[in-house]
């Protein structure tokens, strides 16, 4: 059994919107360069390799970027 608390570790305090911010915060998980999109990358890549070695090194490089 567990119990879910909703509270951030760190708290915050946001005077005001900083759309700025935001959108590079969020171009950093989902954009083209983002987290997300290297992990998928190295996961589809690891069917194309040759030896099991390869598709073992890219399989954990994908689980560690996600």
């Amino acid at each position: 059994m567990w119990i879910y608390e909703k509270k951030l570790e760190h708290p915050v305090r946001v005077s005001r919107p900083d759309v700025k911010f935001a959108k590079m915060v969020i171009t950093q998980y989902g954009g083209p360069d983002g987290e997300l999109s290297a992990s998928l990358r190295y996961l589809n890549q690891r069917y194309s390799m040759p030896t099991d070695n390869a598709k073992a090194l890219l399989t954990d490089i994908g689980k560690e970027e996600k």
